[in-house]
């Protein structure tokens, strides 16, 4: 019976250290995904309430001869052009390939296609760092890359 016990309470601890590691994954996937509603929303102050103080937005821009730039752009601005849309306008749909969580530090990396009234504008990878202060999970960086060809 007590060696039935212990491996109950060893089943017990291991579920409850995979059900936190998911619960973290989860949570860094929904404040993820609330940049995507907030764009869709038009939404300027949810897309703000989710950003760290002093994130970093960032784009790879491609150019001839295989020489890449990279565009970084404002959050302030970033967050006041997708509160200028109109709501449905701005559409971007995403998968989590890769997710890691490090306890305050969260890596997510997605696929997406980007649509802009409905209509196809472009595709690429984001690439989000997230930290967790005070027990809320924020956005710190995201860079992505654009392409108009091939997507997903």
């Amino acid at each position: 019976m007590r060696v039935f016990l212990l491996s109950l309470t060893g089943l017990l601890v291991f579920n409850s250290v995979s059900a936190q590691k998911t619960t973290a994954e989860d949570s860094v996937k929904a404040v993820i995904t609330t940049l995507f509603t907030a764009m869709e929303n038009a939404d300027e102050k949810l897309l703000l309430s989710i950003m760290a103080d002093s994130a970093i937005l960032q784009t790879i821009r491609s150019g001839p001869g295989d020489v890449n730039t990279i565009h970084t752009e404002s959050v302030v601005g970033f967050a006041r052009s997708i509160g200028k849309a109109q709501k449905k306008d701005l559409r971007e749909l995403i998968q989590f390939e890769k997710l890691g969580v490090d306890g305050p530090l969260a890596i997510a990396w997605t696929p997406y296609e980007f649509y802009y009234k409905g209509k196809f504008s472009h595709c690429g990878y984001n690439s989000f760092q997230l930290v967790r202060s005070r027990g809320v999970w924020k956005i710190q960086y995201i860079i992505d890359t654009r392409s108009k060809g091939e997507c997903l």
